[in-house]
C-alpha cells in the first residue's frame, strides 16, 4: 500500500533557500542601484554646467552683436548675475532692442539641491578670476560650477567640473 501525500506549503529547507536566494540578490541590487541614482544625478549636473555655460556664451555673443565696434570702459559684455540670464536684458544696440532671454530658470544641482522656495546656489567665477578660483567678486559671471564637495564616479570632485 502506498501512501499518497498531501503536500501544502513549503519545507524549512525550502523557505531557508529561498530566503538566502533573495538575500544575495539583495545585496548584488542595493549598490546597483545606488550607483545607477548617483550616476543620473552627475549625468543632470552636467547637463545643467552645460545649459548654464551655454547660455553665458549666447549673453556674451548677445552682447558683442550689439555693441559692434564700441569699446566699453570696464565691461566685459558677461552677465552680472545669473539672474540676468533669466529676467533678461535689453542690450541698446543699435537696432531697436528688446528684452532678450537666455534662460527660462536657473536650472538646479543635483547634488547641492535648495530648499523649497529658495533659489538654486551655484559657485560663480568673473572674467578676472582664475580658472579655480573660489571666490567671485561680483563684477560678472564668467563661469559656474558645483558647491558640492562629493566626489564622482570617476575620482573627480564636482566643484572642478
Amino acid at each position: 500500500m502506498r501512501y499518497i501525500r498531501n503536500r501544502k506549503g513549503l519545507s524549512f529547507i525550502e523557505l531557508i533557500m529561498t530566503v538566502t536566494i533573495l538575500g544575495i540578490l539583495a545585496t548584488v541590487i542595493v549598490p546597483f542601484t545606488q550607483m545607477t541614482v548617483k550616476r543620473n544625478k552627475e549625468l543632470e549636473l552636467r547637463r545643467s554646467l552645460r545649459e548654464i555655460r551655454t547660455a553665458i556664451d549666447e549673453y556674451k555673443k548677445a552682447y558683442d552683436d550689439a555693441h559692434k565696434g564700441k569699446q566699453i570702459l570696464n565691461e566685459t559684455g558677461y552677465p552680472e548675475t545669473l539672474e540676468v540670464l533669466v529676467t533678461g536684458t535689453d542690450f541698446g544696440g543699435e537696432a531697436k532692442s528688446t528684452k532678450k532671454k537666455f534662460l527660462r530658470r536657473i536650472p538646479v544641482d543635483p547634488f547641492n539641491r535648495p530648499a523649497s522656495g529658495e533659489k538654486p546656489e551655484w559657485g560663480l567665477r568673473s572674467y578676472k578670476d582664475e580658472p579655480d578660483s573660489t571666490t567671485w567678486d561680483n563684477s560678472d559671471v564668467y563661469d559656474v560650477y558645483s558647491l558640492s564637495e562629493g566626489t564622482a564616479i570617476d575620482g573627480t570632485k564636482y566643484k572642478d567640473w
